[in-house]
């Protein structure tokens, strides 16, 4: 009887069959059928084929066969990667096809690969397999496992990337030899699976994969694994309670005989490091702590050079760049201000550093006073508040009912890589003007306490997006410009954006740091009219002359009285748009180290 689809024996045979064992060159047939022509009755009954003396016409001899399944370029040879037991198989089915029978396969097969086959049920059928030892059943559906489907004889047991969400199908009598049980990327979670990971259903386990679930009680869990004695490699890596700063030195501590956490061998002097760590896991808080640091930016565009000079009455036009990131919401922190804002709602009061050099300085006098004598207005606010952040940092503030309706006319018209994903909050350094190069000096420490959600946000990434604000302001009169100044809401526009993969730092990367690069966006004449600019101040054109004195054509050059243009264009490569982020998970290098963070 054939077993139902989607199960393990199913795929087994299915496997066999794609192996052809019955078809040329393998089996019998007119290819080689004299060899198996009885001699004797022994011989018939022993399944003994016949010694070759001479092949008959049109037949194949048994080498012959051999190198069509054995030589790579053959339209016969197994797939790249097939396993020893395949080709084992296929050459078997060529010398002695007589054997291959039900009875020889339930005997022959001491491991069993069934990998990313739809399979869904382990079925009784497997215990005809009476020499297995190893099952492989990753990358498959399957949900739950009757225990007593598994051959009892079974040393290893992997189960990786299906949808298990509870390791207790499997305490029901599970075999009792049972050595090494893999359970990573299946949906693990809750605070009762350590109560199935203990000694009365894996005495004999040495090795455990749990990785990439959703386990987020290390003390519980811990606990129980100390309950295994024969326990030495294990595996946790991907899960939220591996995120926590103390996460393998209190590990390593409550487990003193285990020799590879996460695949990283325990060294005698992470013991001693650690020691004395596991009598204080109660006092330990169970939060993650990142910290986000953005660097420098280069390859802005100055657009400022677009726009005519401003009159006497404006328009008066400034430009400022920030970088945003969106960052996972913890909810369950207290005082959590934050939400899924958007950028375009705050509005930074005007500096000396952004309105040019073309406005009077009584104007700017004048702006100062009116900031601290006045009321303080949303832009003000908005400017008040990156400063009270260290590093020249400030997370966007919730939106305000006020701006409820003027939220809700400007997001239609927003770039969706403005808006933070669902669960996650946008925050931005603090706006610069345009440079070569934009020191942002951003440093975010995030700590998290909701770790299951913050697990699903590292898989996924976060957009980093380079941003350049435009303001406009218009006045009436020169000496009462910032009085009667009108503001238009700031014109965003969106730079570069992408994706930083933050998945390493669940795979055990203490931090992710890369350069995102979004190319090239500035263009030769833009950049011939930002050079015109600054070679008229007399001390940017004899620094510039200074710098390019040695190994550079620029001297030369103009010796030889070319323009400025034409070596200007010569010497033009532009520098791609690009940003310096860093994101670090952090992690307690001793005991000492772990306690000093719970006294603070």
């Amino acid at each position: 009887m054939e077993a139902p689809a989607g199960t393990v024996s199913a795929a087994v045979r299915e496997h066999l069959r794609q192996l052809c064992l019955r078809e040329f060159p393998c089996g019998i047939g007119s290819w080689n059928k004299s060899r198996f022509l009885p001699q004797t009755s022994r011989a018939w009954r022993e399944l003994v084929p016949r010694e070759e003396e001479a092949v008959s016409p049109g037949e194949e001899t048994v080498e012959d066969l051999l190198g069509l399944v054995r030589s790579p370029h053959s339209p016969w040879a197994l797939p790249e990667g097939s396993s020893a037991e395949d080709r084992f198989l296929r050459e078997l089915a060529i010398q002695n096809p007589l054997v291959l029978k039900d009875s020889f396969f339930y005997t022959y097969f001491k491991s069993l690969r069934v990998v990313d086959k739809q399979v869904s049920l382990v079925d009784k059928d497997l215990l005809k397999f009476v020499k297995l030892e190893e099952l492989i059943l990753s990358a498959n559906l399957i949900k739950e496992i009757d225990p007593a489907n598994l051959p009892p004889t079974l040393k290893v047991l992997e189960l990786y990337g299906n949808k298990m969400s509870s390791m207790e199908c499997l305490c029901a009598g599970p075999p009792p030899g049972l050595q090494h049980l893999g359970l990573g990327h299946n949906k693990l979670l809750g605070p009762l699976e350590s109560l199935y990971v203990t000694s009365d259903h894996w005495p004999n386990l040495v090795s455990l994969d749990l990785s990439f679930n959703d386990l987020t009680d290390l003390q519980s869990m811990v606990a129980s694994l100390r309950t295994l004695p024969c326990l030495r490699l294990l595996v946790l890596q991907g899960n939220p309670l591996a995120l926590v700063p103390y996460y393998r030195g209190f590990t390593i501590d409550s487990l003193s005989r285990l020799c590879v956490l996460d695949d990283i061998t325990v060294a005698s002097s992470e013991k001693h490091q650690f020691r004395g760590l596991r009598h204080s896991g109660d006092l330990l808080t169970q939060e993650a702590q990142l910290v986000v640091t953005i660097g420098n930016v280069r390859g802005v565009l100055d657009t400022s050079v677009l726009d005519p000079e401003p009159g006497p009455q404006g328009p008066f036009i400034t430009y400022s760049y920030y970088v945003t990131y969106d960052f996972v919401e913890d909810e369950e922190a207290e005082g959590n201000g934050y939400g899924g804002v958007l950028a375009e709602i705050v509005k930074p009061s005007p500096s000396t550093e952004q309105l040019g050099e073309d406005v009077p300085e009584e104007v700017v006098e004048e702006a100062e006073d009116s900031v601290e004598s006045g009321p303080v207005s949303q832009s003000q606010l908005g400017e008040m508040e990156e400063s009270l952040v260290s590093g020249g940092s400030a997370p966007l503030p919730r939106t305000s009912v006020d701006s409820a309706e003027e939220l809700a006319k400007l997001r239609p018209h927003l770039d969706p890589r403005l808006c933070p994903s669902p669960g996650t909050v946008l925050f931005s350094t603090v706006r610069k003007p345009w440079a070569d190069v934009i020191p942002c000096n951003y440093e975010m420490q995030h700590t998290l306490s909701d770790l299951v959600p913050l697990k699903a946000f590292l898989m996924s990434g976060t957009t980093v997006t380079i941003v350049e604000e435009k303001e406009q302001k218009e006045g009436k009169k020169k000496k009462e410009l910032l009085k009667d100044l009108r503001q238009d809401p700031p014109i965003l526009r969106v730079l570069g954006s992408g994706r930083v993969a933050l998945e390493p730092l669940l795979a055990g990367e203490p931090f992710v740091s890369t350069v995102c690069d979004f190319g090239v966006i500035r263009t030769l004449e833009t950049d011939k009219l930002t050079f015109f600019r600054d070679s008229k101040n007399k001390k940017a054109r004899k620094d510039a002359m200074e710098a390019k004195k040695s190994k550079t054509k620029l001297p030369a050059a103009i010796e030889k009285g070319k323009s400025l243009v034409s070596v200007y264009e010569s010497n033009y490569h532009p520098d791609p748009l690009t940003v310096e982020v860093q994101i670090q998970l952090t992690q307690c290098r001793s005991a000492e180290e772990a306690l000093r963070a719970l006294v603070l």
